[in-house]
């Protein structure tokens, strides 16, 4: 079966949201704390043909507010661009062409799915859940929102609903986005080397259209077994195809990890505009005893200020990072590793919360992530001087 073009970017997509996702009210004016802080980086190229003929569709969408097609068009483009670069306004833009139908309990169904995946993207998870059963539910031969449930109940660590959903989307019609799911869960399952077995062989079988998203976890699966140098070269692989906001970060995150800092700032320069990025640009001249560190800190710490003003708590993993790593600040870091855990459960929501309370002198606060990991079986040589 050829996977669908949605078929074939959603999880790579879900991951970045999840992740490095902002919420779509980050676009919201807000006041500059200080002169010096960038508010705006202008653009520095003419709109390409894509961008023009999604302005002009957008500008069909706003005289015709109740046409779903047109709606759906912007708002799944704006989501794909989103993913691309990490920039919040995007999604801003793709809640705004569903406008008309946003808060109806029962959108149409391509609507639904749009605004599930929306919610998800900024961590109300709940309601993305709720528009999630009632779509497979409704239409359950369709595998996207299949697709997209498994993924959300991955990462909050229902991993026994999740696999249901990734055994449904054979039932479905997608039998390689079903075991590309199956495998992954199982990673996490306490079958890391079988599934990275799994992958190898997905991989060689699968349509060349799932290579990105199958590469993806493979170098993050890599990384979990402490293969250092397969990861690198699976993320170099991914980056030359196609570099996005998500993949550059667990690339620029393995590269910390090795003291190849100077490659970090010299990836993550010009990508400022992306709080995730500009964190671990920050982290890159901190090793560095780089000048622009102070600059890059302040710029962060006024961003994750305005954040808290918004009520958007989606960065509170990087935040927690951010007070920890170079405010110095483990108690306070504790606090938002643990609201943070509550929320997600991935192997880096553990490494913070598992370094924060070493760093506060409260490794019982992790005690949690230790009962997870054990209860569940994960492999992951990054965690194991914490647990």
């Amino acid at each position: 079966m050829k996977a669908s073009p949605w078929l074939a970017i959603c999880p790579a997509m879900l991951l970045a949201w999840l992740m490095v996702g902002q919420s779509a009210q980050a676009a919201q004016p807000r006041v500059p704390q200080q002169d010096s802080e960038v508010v705006e980086v202008l653009r520095e190229r003419p709109l390409s043909e894509q961008e023009r003929a999604w302005r002009s569709l957008r500008a069909q969408a706003r005289v015709q507010p109740g046409n779903a097609q047109l709606a759906t068009q912007v708002a799944w483009q704006a989501v794909r661009w989103a993913r691309q670069d990490g920039d919040p306004r995007l999604l801003g833009q793709a809640q705004a062409a569903l406008a008309h139908w946003w808060a109806q309990p029962a959108p149409p169904y391509e609507v639904r799915l749009l605004r599930a995946t929306i919610l998800q993207s900024t961590h109300q998870f709940d309601a993305a859940l709720l528009d999630l059963r009632a779509l497979v539910q409704q239409q359950p031969e369709r595998p996207q929102a299949w697709l997209t449930l498994s993924a959300v109940l991955q990462v909050t660590g229902r991993y026994d609903e999740a696999q249901q959903a990734c055994a449904a989307l054979q039932r479905a019609g997608a039998p390689w986005h079903a075991q590309a799911c199956a495998l992954d869960l199982s990673s996490l399952r306490g079958e890391a080397s079988q599934a990275e077995r799994g992958l190898d062989v997905l991989t060689a079988r699968a349509p060349r259209e799932l290579s990105g998203y199958l590469d993806l976890m493979r170098a993050e699966l890599a990384e979990r077994l402490g293969q250092a140098d397969r990861a690198v070269a699976l993320y170099q692989g991914l980056l030359l195809r196609e570099s996005d906001a998500y993949t550059e970060g667990a690339y620029a995150d393995l590269l910390l990890e090795r003291g190849r800092a100077n490659e970090v700032i010299d990836r993550l320069k010009g990508r400022e505009r992306n709080d995730a990025l500009l964190l671990r640009l920050a982290e890159a001249y901190a090793a560095t005893d780089d000048q622009a560190r102070d600059r890059t800190v302040e710029a962060l710490r006024a961003r994750f200020a305005a954040a808290r003003e918004r009520g958007d708590s989606v960065h509170r993993r990087e935040e927690a990072r951010f007070t920890l790593r170079l405010l110095k600040r483990p108690q306070q870091a504790l606090k938002l590793a643990q609201l943070n855990w509550q929320v997600q459960k991935e192997p880096a929501d553990a490494r913070i919360l598992l370094e924060a309370a070493r760093a506060a002198g409260n490794d019982a606060a992790a005690d949690e992530v230790r009962v997870f990991v054990r209860r569940w079986g994960w492999s992951d040589k990054r965690l194991e001087g914490w647990l």
